[in-house]
């Protein structure tokens, strides 16, 4: 099981038509705060991956970190995310990342995530312009 080891980013704050648990909300807000951006994991070969958090889901009950990992400049350039049951008490106890080997539990985070997404680009898609509705300023 990786460990969570560091901290540092940001996230946005759309999830209109989602429902979070007590910690992931706890999380998120940590996340949108700053005070958790990115986390180092180690992989069970012993390599250790920096990681921006992009969110904590709540799926059936249980709790999911979705995490991007970055290479050693900061970026990541395939886009590709990573989920992990996310098992903390909301202590000052270090979270645990749990691997998600049943292939319907991981269907169902991916479904979440994308429903997350799709939330976040409407939100992005219906900002009104500084100078309002009419186009005066």
């Amino acid at each position: 099981m990786p460990s969570l080891v560091g901290s540092e980013m940001c996230i946005r704050d759309s999830y209109s038509n989602m429902e979070f648990s007590k910690v992931a909300t706890e999380m998120n807000t940590r996340i949108e705060n700053g005070e958790q951006e990115t986390v180092e994991i180690e992989l069970d070969h012993g390599e250790i991956v920096n990681c921006a958090i992009m969110i904590v889901l709540t799926v059936n009950d249980k709790d999911y970190i979705v995490l991007l990992p970055l290479d050693k400049n900061g970026q990541n350039h395939d886009g590709n995310v990573w989920f992990y049951e996310f098992i903390w008490d909301g202590s000052d106890k270090e979270p645990e990342l749990g691997y998600i080997s049943d292939d319907a539990e991981y269907e169902a985070v991916s479904e979440a995530f994308d429903l997350y997404l799709d939330d976040v680009e409407f939100d992005e898609l219906v900002e009104l312009p500084e100078e309002g509705l009419d186009g005066e300023e």
